[in-house]
């Protein structure tokens, strides 16, 4: 690797310890994926941003405390990205200063993508996401193809707050044929608050979409979004049902092709750095 590495969407968890309802439907990710695991599945030197892993949501704070607790001997991870019931108004809302004035909280995402219609203009919502705006902290939103423009209202209405887009919004295998995603995802590129995670879609688009389809996403997002505001994201362990962590870094650099130097570094690490406002080692 000639740039260093910093992989916005890494997921660690521990169903012994903490209990994550979704891992029921897939036996295969029914077990623990801690930091030896992906030491196993990297064959380079990565640094990690760990994204919260849908356990239960009173065990959010338990689950920040225990990759916390891993960071001490594990110096490649470099925070966190925690859950946060916003549409709980203000008791969710008045945790936000104690997550802003931790180091190692980077972001907060809630969950959206199993949501009704309708879910992001809640209020109470919308006012968090403006909350976290104010104090600093991106928002990561994980969003189906076909709730991209209902997220478009949210960012809108939050314009001061950093929209980390998870998953270049999880478009459906057709959705590039036919349009729809891509013109949903430009309305986003359009907004200067949005940024896209390169992530996902080897999980997303299984089966019917190969390297060609999955690399044709990746570039249209690299092209609507410009390399500065696209972040290199894994998704491991979940990557793990249909492909591998190097064959994924390697897809994501070949649709880097034509990029410079900088662009490409930006995109394999820097631009995750600046974004969350990584602490540099010391």
């Amino acid at each position: 690797m000639t740039h260093p590495l910093l992989d916005s969407h890494v997921h660690l968890w521990d169903p012994h310890r903490l209990r994550y309802p979704w891992l029921e439907r897939h036996p295969a990710l029914d077990r623990p994926f801690g930091p030896g695991e992906l030491d196993a599945a990297t064959a380079v030197p990565v640094g990690v941003i760990v994204v919260e892993a849908g356990r239960e949501p009173e065990q959010a704070a338990a689950e920040v405390a225990w990759v916390r607790e891993l960071a001490r001997s594990r110096p490649e991870i470099r925070g966190m990205v925690a859950h946060l019931s916003l549409e709980r108004g203000p008791s969710a809302h008045g945790e936000i200063p104690r997550l802003a004035e931790d180091p190692f909280v980077l972001g907060v995402r809630r969950l959206i993508q199993d949501e009704p219609p309708g879910f992001t203009a809640d209020p109470q919502l919308r006012a968090g996401v403006a909350l976290l705006g104010e104090a600093g902290l991106p928002f990561d939103a994980c969003v189906r193809e076909h709730q991209l423009t209902q997220l478009d209202g949210l960012v809108a209405a939050c314009p001061q707050t950093v929209i980390v887009l998870d998953h270049l919004g999880k478009p459906e295998p057709a959705g590039f044929e036919d349009g729809r995603w891509y013109r949903a995802l430009r309305r986003l590129a359009d907004r200067p608050n949005v940024v896209c995670k390169l992530s996902g879609l080897a999980t997303q688009s299984p089966g019917s979409a190969g390297p060609r389809e999955l690399r044709a996403f990746l570039r249209a997002a690299i092209e609507l979004f410009g390399p500065h505001r696209c972040l290199f994201g894994s998704d491991w362990p979940v990557l793990t049902l249909n492909t591998e962590y190097g064959g994924w870094l390697d897809l994501v650099r070949s649709a880097l092709t034509g990029c410079s130097a900088e662009e490409t570094a930006a995109v394999l690490g820097g631009n995750a750095a600046r974004i969350y406002r990584v602490p540099s080692h010391h």
